[in-house]
């Protein structure tokens, strides 16, 4: 692994960060301190995590368990300084807050929470899961339509979040802010509403990024490099597709499609023949075909710590294998050319 500093920030992690979206459901508590011990031993000492966390699904009871599993580690093993610690206010998600969001009173009281959740004084990055006024993420570039607003509406309801989070710093709670599953036009105007008010700048964007789903590699790329903006990369192996566990109509037991079907609307007639494109470069150049496509992330021109999760301390070993590898330009031409053959699987 290499590390990298988030955005703007004196904040250095690896480019690899460990998902903890399971922890606390599909991994038991005794699993998920294990695979934290695993990867500290690794080198990867980023941690990312939310509120709404545990999912698969999200449920009201089970808010905020990740958090308090991950909590409990750092009361057990007194090692909260070893880590870089990432988590996120939830957006209209029906589960937190009966949907209703976030304005900064909000971001205040759930910053609170977490800090009393994670057992810790300090959040390194706090993230904004969802932006308020909707977004294109998860499939919903399809039919999406931006008139849900009125500008003056979102830029106050920005600043005030912005006013928020800079008491959040000043107090010494929050460390870095950031942004999730955000656009362009998003993005600049956090940092642009935040050097008005001085406010914290922008440090990272975590929006879905793998070899199946590339929204990413246009304006967002632009915005990542022109304002020092890391990507964290959540789904680098596209919920478990680009493992290549699901091909042939396979349904492991206990798996994510198990659970909830369709993994977020990237089940579709066009994924598998993609799937299988990018398994056979990884046989043809004799690559798991997991590290392949993490590896294939730090190839980007642009800044990423990918975040992986793993449900079990078993697929986590066999992630962390790969965890140096460097892909070699034959490989990358073979990808971009099965990505130009299948751009758009779901």
């Amino acid at each position: 692994m290499k590390t990298l500093t988030l955005g703007r920030t004196d904040i250095r992690v690896p480019d690899l960060c460990l998902g903890t979206m399971t922890f606390g459901n599909q991994t038991p508590e005794a699993d998920a301190h294990r695979q934290i011990d695993m990867s500290l031993e690794a080198g990867l000492n980023f941690i990312d995590t939310a509120e709404m966390y545990p999912v698969n699904p999200v449920r009201k009871e089970t808010v905020g368990r990740s958090e308090e599993v991950i909590g409990n580690w750092f009361a057990r093993t007194g090692r909260r300084a070893e880590t870089v610690i990432a988590t996120k206010v939830a957006g209209d998600t029906a589960q937190v807050r009966d949907g209703k969001g976030y304005d900064g009173k909000i971001v205040r009281e759930a910053v609170d929470a977490s800090l009393r959740r994670l057992q810790t004084d300090v959040i390194d990055v706090y993230q904004l899961h969802w932006p308020m006024r909707g977004s294109y993420m998860f499939r919903q570039n399809w039919h999406y339509d931006p008139r849900g607003k009125r500008r003056g509406e979102v830029v106050e309801h920005m600043v005030e979040v912005l006013e928020a989070m800079a008491e959040m710093v000043k107090a010494g709670k929050v460390r870095a802010f950031g942004l999730s599953n955000e656009g362009a036009w998003g993005t600049l105007h956090w940092i642009s509403l935040a050097e008005e008010i001085g406010a914290p700048r922008v440090a990272t964007v975590q929006n879905e990024y793998s070899l199946l789903c590339r929204l990413y590699d246009t304006d967002m790329a632009e915005t990542s490099v022109m304002e020092d903006i890391t990507l964290l990369s959540f789904s680098p192996l596209a919920a478990g597709l680009l493992t290549g566990k699901y091909q042939n109509g396979a349904i492991p037991e206990g798996s994510r499609m198990s659970l909830n079907g369709n993994l977020g609307g990237r089940k579709s007639d066009r994924v598998f023949p993609a799937v299988q494109a990018y398994l056979d470069v990884a046989a043809r150049h004799g690559l798991d075909p997991v590290h392949m496509a993490i590896a294939w992330q730090r190839s980007r021109p642009f800044p990423i710590s990918a975040i992986f999760g793993a449900t079990t301390s078993a697929q986590l070993e066999h992630i962390l294998a790969g965890k140096d590898l460097v892909l070699g330009k034959e490989v990358i031409d073979d990808l971009e050319a099965a990505h130009r053959q299948h751009p758009m699987p779901y």
